[in-house]
């Protein structure tokens, strides 16, 4: 692999990660910010759980697909999808 390639790669991996960071921050203020509401407004009834569930689930599934990613799974299918191709390809054809 060139050196591009791999800067290329490293560049987009580390994209994600910081994609997934800030995601986790605004996460952590605005779930923060919403107990402080709930504890102010209705402190009888907790309904901060709710989005908090619901954010968490989404927040795990992009955790995921970040690190998953980085684990070369996509790679190893993009190139196992390749040689498919390339071998259901007629002789001779380029």
């Amino acid at each position: 692999m060139e050196h591009e390639q791999l800067v290329r790669i490293a560049r987009r991996r580390a994209g994600m990660k910081f994609g997934f960071f800030v995601h986790l921050v605004v996460f952590i203020a605005v779930n923060a910010l919403l107990f402080v509401i709930n504890q102010r407004t209705t402190p009888g009834y907790s309904w901060f759980p709710f989005p908090l569930g619901g954010w968490a689930v989404g927040l795990s599934i992009h955790g995921l697909a970040v690190y998953l990613s980085g684990s070369g799974l996509r790679e190893r299918m993009v190139e196992d999808e390749l040689r498919k191709l390339e071998s259901r390809r007629a002789p001779g054809a380029r």
